[in-house]
């Protein structure tokens, strides 16, 4: 694909990286030349220098004949009219990056569909959710769901009182037949596993696990996970996401959101009714224990500082708080924050990357995800009329190695996939894949 990005921040090198590794053609624009000349000394790229909402930039970068145009700049103006002018001049499709609730209004979404902008993301909002999803399932280290929660992807971590310690998947099958889910992955000592009947589940495994929504308690209980009761949550950064968060936790939690900027405070003691604002340094240890740090079930750090949010989750989980979130803008500090005892980790290079990637993709994707704590991805393809992944039942296909069909949807009901199922068309299917074979598992969903 011939891809152009608009926006040298962290969001729009972080694509830019995945996709050149994805044997894309990328061409990246910006204002500033500084960024661009860091980037294209690391990755194969073209880069021009100036507004991607100028005509003449867009033709010089050949944003006429590309076939995904992202415009992903902190400018929402301008993002907006990039992918305007773009599919104005031909561009295939335009994907904008926005900061305001209103433009996912239908009516919102409908006209700017109709002025160009395919789709919009929200990587802010999508984080906020997921930290929302991850209170609500407070055993989950991560969580995806598909179709409305019909089915979900969880991880889990095996504990020393598990029922499955020591077991093989098939053992547990074998004494289950009914059972309800299935596991994708483990990671271990930092490794990827894709389980086969033989693999054993010993203590410390994290666990990724494809099941049903009302199967979830059941699964927890198997793994030695308990969901445990989450009632008080401390937040540290008015940032953006921490915003975002805390308007949807408050309603069903008591929620304590520190910020130091006395301007901010004052703005969100009006809109937040049901959030505690505390106008305080949330980095001075004092200031946390003073706000009842001892008291909290859940911490969640998401200011602007990476090094600071991965400190203090730390720091609160030594002072009693049964889970921690934390925002990372780095990358490369992901794995290293699971290691050292950070619960869980929010990124929203990630979270823009798992929007935008199904737009790469031949076969018909409806959502996919970039998973923080293994090299994989999760995807969910509809299965078209005479696809390949029709003509025989699951055992007999030849699946990718390094690629696992966890579950389906057919008419509204949710299924887990086994060796004699026969996937039909309108199926949704939920794929757990490393990223150098899904070019392999799209060919079963292409025509």
């Amino acid at each position: 694909m011939n891809i152009v990005i608009s926006g040298a921040g962290a969001v729009g090198l972080y694509l830019a990286k995945m996709l050149v590794e994805n044997d894309h053609n990328v061409t990246l624009i910006d204002k500033n030349e500084e960024r661009l000349r860091i980037a294209s000394a690391h990755l194969d790229i073209l880069t021009y220098c100036g507004s991607s909402s100028l005509i003449s930039v867009q033709k010089e970068a050949n944003i006429p004949d590309c076939d995904l145009l992202i415009a992903v700049t902190n400018e929402q103006d301008a993002n907006f009219l990039t992918c305007i002018l773009g599919k104005k001049s031909g561009a295939k499709t335009t994907i904008a990056r926005i900061n305001n609730l209103e433009y996912l209004e239908k009516s919102e979404q409908e006209m700017y569909q109709s002025f160009g902008v395919d789709t919009m993301i929200f990587p802010e909002l999508i984080a906020a959710n997921e930290i929302v999803a991850l209170i609500r399932q407070s055993a989950a280290t991560e969580i995806v769901s598909f179709c409305n929660d019909k089915l979900i992807l969880m991880q889990l971590r095996i504990e020393e009182d598990a029922e499955v310690k020591g077991k093989t998947l098939r053992e547990i099958i074998e004494k289950d037949p009914t059972i309800d889910y299935r596991a994708v992955a483990i990671q271990r000592n930092n490794k990827t596993i894709m389980p086969s009947g033989k693999d054993v589940f010993i203590p410390g495994d994290e666990v990724f696990v494809v099941t049903k929504k009302e199967k979830i308690d059941k699964l927890l209980k198997i793994s030695g996970s308990k969901n445990f009761h989450i009632r008080n949550i401390m937040l540290i950064g008015a940032s953006e996401v921490g915003i975002l968060a805390a308007r949807e936790l408050e309603q069903d939690y008591h929620v304590k959101l520190i910020e130091k900027r006395a301007d901010i405070c004052q703005k969100l003691a009006g809109e937040l009714k049901h959030t505690l604002i505390i106008n305080a340094d949330g980095h001075e240890l004092n200031t946390l224990k003073d706000e009842g740090l001892e008291e909290m079930d859940a911490f969640i750090s998401v200011t602007e500082n990476t090094e600071a949010n991965i400190f203090f989750c730390l720091l609160a989980k030594r002072n009693g708080a049964k889970k921690t979130i934390a925002l990372i803008e780095d990358t490369e500090f992901i794995e290293i924050s699971h290691d050292i005892g950070v619960d869980t980790i929010i990124n929203k290079k990630l979270i823009a990357a798992s929007h935008i990637h199904r737009y790469t993709l031949e076969a018909e994707v409806v959502a996919s995800k970039c998973l923080n704590s293994v090299e994989a991805d999760v995807f969910e393809f509809i299965v078209k009329k005479g696809s390949r992944i029709t003509s025989k039942k699951v055992s007999e296909l030849n699946f990718p190695e390094n690629a696992i069909l966890g579950g389906y949807i057919r008419n509204g009901e949710s299924y887990i996939v086994k060796g004699d199922t026969q996937l039909q068309e309108g199926d949704h299917v939920v794929v757990f894949s490393v990223p150098s074979v899904i070019h392999k598992v799209e060919q079963f969903f292409s025509i």
